[in-house]
């Protein structure tokens, strides 16, 4: 297993931005940048031992600069919505930018996803990696309080990729972060995720109203279009709504301790993910708005329903639902949550 680094791109402050390459000694490849904390690439071996890039993105160091489809990167200091671009702490209304029509999107205007971390190697005797590291100041898009944060990419040999998040802050908080990983397991440029098979350990979603925010009810998914609690393919009724899916599944494990939370195989590539997560939701999302007009890294342009993104996380406005678990981080405490993306084919 190695890992290394190199130049990657100049950032308009004149800063560099760096490129790291994690590989284990089973044909995986992970492209790392400190910008945003982006996987830039991720080459996984099929049932063939043919690998291919299975993450979508953009070609060319600028496009990941803008990256306005938050391709593959850290999402905060809030993942997700935020109705009206507003909460409360302690009795106190706090307004952050509304990026996204009236309400916060992903952490707003420059989220995290447009930050450049510091950046430090690491092998561990699970692996190799990378720490990323972040002081996201009191304000920063209308958040209170200085956010240190730390993020922890490493690749096993045993074929699992996992990012860990650390957080302290010295006022209170919203902390919901989360990596908006785009996924095709045929390849990135192989056409649409419709027979990809798919199962989620959950049997409910957070219902939601026309913009997306959660109502605070609960809609359960037997005999629905969510019901992934068996293996279903992606595309077997898509067609039945609006666009395609967007929603948030309260996942089975609420205990905080890492469990597996959904598994998707492709039939012709025989590639298998698994993601198991510390969070109590993943969001599934099938890249409902993508037209064409976003050339891909394969020189293909990215079409509809080409991706599934599966975003661990918190719910989304949970700072505005205290039925919700919490996502308010107070000074004296420490933010953590994990996830693993691991590999198999069949």
């Amino acid at each position: 297993m190695k890992v290394t680094s190199e130049h990657f791109g100049t950032l308009p402050d004149k800063r560099e931005a760096l490129l790291f390459t994690l590989e284990n000694g089973n044909g995986i490849t992970a492209k790392i940048t400190n910008y945003g904390g982006t996987v830039i690439s991720l080459e996984v071996p099929d049932k063939n031992k043919t690998a291919a890039d299975i993450v979508l993105g953009i070609p060319g160091f600028n496009g990941w600069l803008d990256n306005a489809s938050y391709f593959n990167c850290i999402v905060g200091r809030t993942c997700n919505r935020i109705a009206g671009a507003r909460f409360s702490i302690d009795g106190k209304e706090i307004l952050v930018s509304a990026n996204n029509g009236e309400i916060q999107l992903h952490g707003g205007f420059h989220g995290f996803h447009h930050k450049l971390w510091n950046a430090s190697t690491l092998e561990t005797e699970n692996g190799i990696g990378i720490e990323l590291s972040y002081l996201s100041s009191d304000g920063e898009e209308g958040f209170p309080g200085n956010l240190l944060v730390k993020a922890r990419y490493l690749l096993s040999e045993t074929n699992e990729l996992s990012l860990e998040f650390f957080a302290t802050t010295d006022q209170a908080t919203p902390v919901n972060l989360t990596n908006h990983f785009y996924f095709n397991l045929a390849g990135e440029g192989s056409g649409s995720i419709y027979d990809h098979e798919l199962t989620i350990n959950s049997d409910q979603i957070t219902e939601t109203d026309k913009n997306s925010i959660p109502t605070g009810q609960f809609t359960q998914v037997a005999g629905t279009p969510f019901d992934f609690t068996q293996p279903k393919t992606i595309g077997a009724r898509i067609n039945s709504l609006y666009k395609g899916y967007d929603d948030n599944f309260v996942l089975r494990n609420q205990s905080g301790e890492l469990a597996l939370a959904a598994v998707v195989s492709e039939p012709v590539s025989g590639r298998i993910l698994e993601i198991l997560t510390t969070e109590p939701g993943i969001q599934l999302y099938t890249s409902n708005w993508f037209d064409g007009s976003v050339e891909g890294k394969c020189g293909k342009p990215h079409q509809k329903h080409s991706a599934f993104c599966l975003e661990t996380q918190h719910y989304p406005d949970s700072m505005n639902h205290p039925e919700f678990p919490d996502v308010i981080l107070r000074p004296g405490e420490q933010y953590y949550s994990k996830t693993v993306w691991r590999f198999l084919n069949r």
